[in-house]
């Protein structure tokens, strides 16, 4: 009995009383109502109702697209698929689809790339100015695009790229470096030091260094640059429209709105069909990459 009253005192006993009697009081249905469930609520439809009226609108027939007194304009009577049929099967958005995927895909690989290289030259390899560098890296992503886009199309056309896919995988990256260059070297940053010094008194080299230690270790911020990167791809406009002409050779963003936009016509249940189906492959990587996105904001590895 006297190693339990000096194991807990009366004090430290009656704190603990008093912190479960608080916690239960937030663990009570009204509490969590008020708390989690409603406020959880409130956001989830705010997030989907996007994509909901996306797939409404693709869903519903011409005269209830039109006529907004008549049908209810939040739900479908009587839904077709005629928009879907005619966006796959009478357009070339299958190759919308491939054009914009190739293009993502091969700009964020070269973006991460340089960034990896860059952001640990900067961060590990201590030369003079490098925080500077960095700095100045991460300013150069503060340039608007609309201002960038002129020069870059008289040099696209130089090189005869004008109205190739390739145009975008080599401009893209001026887009995405800076960005990701400086995500990395915030993620670089937090992985300890000391596992470098003893790999270098091992005798590796830095390129082994950053290959076998570095790259495992920055899984989660590779991700999120990843993320970022591909996103920013998947949905670029203005330098899309302004560098590719031909029908074929255009990404979804640019080509739906071409497509499905006559002057003031706007043929909404498949421009609607287009952006819903153009979305979803976002939609799955976010859905499988959210973890490690999440995880790269708390650093890599505690000292």
């Amino acid at each position: 009995m006297t190693d339990r009253a000096a194991t807990h005192p009366p004090a430290v006993t009656a704190a603990k009383a008093d912190e479960s009697d608080g916690m239960s009081y937030l663990e009570t249905l009204p509490s969590r109502i008020v708390t989690l469930y409603i406020p959880l609520f409130i956001i989830v439809v705010i997030l989907l109702f996007p994509f909901y009226w996306m797939a409404l609108t693709s869903i519903k027939p011409d005269e209830q697209l039109i006529d907004m007194e008549t049908f209810n304009p939040f739900w479908v009577v009587k839904p077709t698929f005629k928009h879907i049929s005619k966006l796959l099967f009478e357009t070339s958005y299958p190759r919308w689809l491939w054009n914009t995927m190739y293009v993502a895909s091969a700009a964020t690989f070269l973006s991460i790339t340089a960034s990896v290289l860059a952001a640990y030259a900067i961060v590990r390899l201590r030369f003079k100015g490098a925080q500077t560098v960095g700095a100045l890296i991460f300013m150069a992503y503060l340039v608007p695009p609309s201002i960038l886009f002129i020069p870059l199309a008289s040099v696209i056309h130089a090189y005869g790229l004008f109205d190739s896919p390739m145009s975008l995988i080599l401009v893209y990256p001026t887009l995405l470096i800076p960005f990701s260059t400086w995500l990395l070297m915030g993620y670089f940053k937090t992985i300890p030091f000391e596992l470098e010094e003893c790999a270098l008194i091992d005798g590796a080299s830095r390129w082994q260094i950053l290959t076998k230690i570095i790259l495992p270790l920055a899984i989660p911020g590779l991700i999120s640059a990843f993320i970022f990167s591909f996103t920013l791809c998947w949905n670029e406009f203005i330098y899309a429209l302004t560098f590719l002409a031909s029908t074929q050779n255009k990404t979804v963003p640019v080509a739906i709105v071409n497509e499905f936009v006559d002057g003031d016509i706007y043929k909404w249940g498949s421009l609607m069909a287009g952006a819903l189906v153009g979305s979803l492959p976002l939609v799955i990587l976010y859905a499988f990459f959210v973890e490690h996105y999440v995880s790269a904001m708390t650093g890599a590895v505690k000292e």
